[in-house]
């Protein structure tokens, strides 16, 4: 059996820009938390008019959500470019549909791909809703999200609403590296779980 070649999403993300041709579209990015967007932010602003969206349900419980929430507010006042962050209320309801039924899934497992797809398709809906030519999200920088699975969903829901996905691998090149460097710059509140409460037991 042939084995296909494993796919390069940063390349993939530079071929993309290169065909803008200075051109700087805008860009719907879904940001899992302030930490994360730091670097993603300072890589995609130079070629896209980013506007952010906060869309995380799966983080519990409320209180921990509005201190991610005020962190990343908090990130866009000091970063150099404009941002604009689109508000979205607490959302915990669409996330506990499903996830109590895989409350035994391990780390990365189906749980967490059902919550990528819920946080991407609403990206996706919001991006086709307002406009926005592309949109993308910051999953992708963390070691521990697997860039196949973030980039295959976020592809999906760009089909289903007929708006570009904007691939990436935001860990490469240093990424999660200076995703650590701007958070000690800024000094950005840095959890110790991803974010539902089925993941603090195995956090770190």
């Amino acid at each position: 059996m042939i084995m296909e070649p494993k796919r390069n999403y940063q390349r993939e993300m530079e071929e993309e820009i290169a065909r803008l041709n200075g051109r700087r579209p805008t860009l719907l990015l879904h940001s899992c938390c302030g930490p994360c967007s730091s670097a993603v932010l300072e890589r995609l602003t130079e070629h896209f008019q980013v506007t952010l969206l906060y869309y995380n349900p799966n983080i519990e419980p409320e209180a921990e959500y509005r201190r991610r929430l005020a962190e990343q507010q908090r990130l866009l006042t000091l970063i150099p470019s404009q941002v604009a962050l689109l508000p979205c209320d607490y959302d915990h309801a669409a996330f506990d549909a499903f996830a109590p039924a895989m409350a035994q899934e391990p780390e990365g497992g189906a749980r967490c791909l059902r919550c990528f797809a819920l946080r991407l398709d609403y990206t996706a809906r919001q991006a086709k809703e307002r406009g926005f030519e592309y949109f993308t999200t910051t999953l992708s920088v963390s070691p521990h999200k697997n860039a196949d699975h973030v980039n295959q969903i976020g592809q999906a829901a760009g089909q289903r609403y007929a708006v570009r996905y904007l691939t990436a691998d935001f860990k490469k090149k240093n990424g999660y590296l200076r995703s650590l460097q701007l958070s000690r710059e800024y000094d950005l509140y840095r959890q110790d779980y991803c974010g539902c409460l089925y993941s603090k037991p195995e956090k770190a």
